[in-house]
């Protein structure tokens, strides 16, 4: 089979340039991709933990102790020692952290609509499925 028929090598290709794209449109904020990612998070449910973090977003809790120290320089996060178990850590939007929500999350949109440019609604929510039933046929190999 042909290198560019291999669904995992598309995938990859895409995602390069998703994130090179979704990185210009987080640069003005001073926050790369994957922090971007934590504070939607919060923005839905703050006081999660880093370890909910990093479930949530598949990767490993050293990397998410990493961002989360980045954003919290930045102001934009804090962090609280979890009351029921001294280990854990509980992560908090600042001020900073809330009020960057409504001028970041309109280049967002914008960029997420101009990645499914030509798309149906029907076409993007099978993609969504598709994407997931790949993802769990290789998830425990």
């Amino acid at each position: 089979m042909e290198l560019e028929k291999y669904i995992g090598v598309i995938v990859h290709r895409a995602d390069l340039k998703l994130n090179q794209y979704y990185q210009k449109v987080c640069d003005p904020f001073d926050i790369t991709v994957d922090q971007w990612e934590i504070l939607v998070i919060l923005w839905e449910k703050e006081g999660i933990t880093q370890k909910e973090l990093a479930e949530r977003l598949y990767k490993d809790q050293a990397n998410i102790a990493r961002m989360l120290f980045k954003l919290e320089k930045k102001g934009f996060i804090h962090r609280v020692t979890h009351e029921t178990d001294r280990r854990s850590l509980r992560v908090f939007l600042t001020d900073k952290g809330r009020s960057i929500k409504e001028d970041i999350m309109e280049p967002s949109i914008e960029a997420f609509n101009k990645t499914i440019a030509g798309l149906t609604e029907e076409e993007v929510e099978n993609f969504r499925r598709m994407l997931a039933i790949m993802y769990n046929n290789v998830k425990d190999l």
